[in-house]
């Protein structure tokens, strides 16, 4: 079994305070995961959501339900882990980029119009973000550099437009913290400047 068959949700515990007691809220699979089914191997699982201002966990509020956005709201946060595929998935013949593009769109149409539809898999956000690199490799690609990046390094991105790939031949699992930043000056291609 190839370890593109063996797709990773991650478990999500919760913690908070119930009567002046700490107590586990929740301790269960990510409810917002999507393990894709036109790219072997992808796996994207939006695991916890804060709003402005933040309030303490609440199990009986999900804050990640299925179909919600990935991308922060004005003053939030978001918690994503990611496992890219390694680029030679790209490359397997009868690979289904519309059906792959589509699945995107529904899992996080939010994140998914981030794309620059000229430039594969480069995108911005309105967010800076705390990429950690869990297991793997991958690369960092900017507009003119790239990055190559191993576990346990960590990236603070700060709403430059760029791109993830991995070179690699094996997939590589990322966390990433996104805080919405609502002052940013962001001048993209994919994005009309009027």
């Amino acid at each position: 079994m190839s370890p593109l068959d063996l797709p990773h949700i991650p478990r999500r515990v919760i913690t908070g305070v119930r009567k002046g007691k700490a107590v586990f809220l929740d301790d269960s699979a990510t409810p917002n995961a999507h393990v894709y089914e036109h790219i072997p191997g992808m796996v994207n699982s939006v695991v916890y959501r804060t709003a402005a201002p933040a309030v303490l966990p609440a199990i009986e509020n999900e804050t990640a339900p299925p179909r919600s956005p990935l991308l922060p709201d004005e003053g939030g946060t978001s918690l994503v882990v990611v496992t890219f595929p390694p680029d030679s998935v790209f490359g397997t013949p009868g690979l289904d980029f519309a059906a792959a593009d589509k699945e995107q769109y529904d899992f996080a149409p939010d994140f998914a119009e981030r794309f620059d539809k000229n430039a594969p898999g480069k995108h911005q956000t309105d967010s800076i973000d705390y990429d950690i690199v869990l297991d793997g490799e991958i690369w960092l690609e900017l507009d003119d550099e790239t990055k190559h990046l191993r576990a346990g390094d960590i990236v603070i991105q700060g709403a430059a437009r760029h791109a993830w790939r991995n070179k690699g031949d094996r997939p590589a699992t990322m966390c990433f913290v996104l805080i919405h930043v609502s002052a940013v000056d962001i001048q993209s291609p994919t994005k009309d400047p009027s």
